[in-house]
C-alpha cells in the first residue's frame, strides 16, 4: 500500500485509467454545477453612492454590539483564537 504513493513510471494502461477518472470527475462536477442554476443580478443588493471625504458611509459597529456578539470576552477585550491553523 505504501508503494502506491511513491513515484513510479506510469504505464499506458494507468494513463488511460487516470484520464477516465479525471473525465468522470469533471463530468460529474459540470453536471452538478449545471443543476445549481444561474444567479440573478438582484441576488446581491448594491448601493449606488459616492463617498464624500470625511463622511462615514456604511455600517458602523458599536463597541457594545461587538462585545455582545463575541463568544469569549473579559471586561475590556475580546478573546480570539491564536495560531490555530
Amino acid at each position: 500500500m505504501k508503494d502506491d504513493f511513491l513515484w513510479h513510471e506510469v504505464s499506458e494502461k494507468e494513463k488511460e485509467r487516470i484520464k477516465k477518472q479525471a473525465k468522470n470527475i469533471m463530468d460529474s462536477f459540470s453536471n452538478k454545477l449545471s443543476k445549481v442554476g444561474e444567479l440573478k443580478e438582484g441576488f446581491i443588493e448594491r448601493l449606488e453612492c459616492e463617498r464624500e471625504e470625511g463622511k462615514k458611509v456604511g455600517l458602523e459597529l458599536e463597541r457594545d454590539t461587538m462585545f455582545k456578539n463575541a463568544a469569549k470576552k473579559n471586561k475590556d477585550f475580546i478573546i480570539a483564537e491564536r495560531k490555530s491553523w
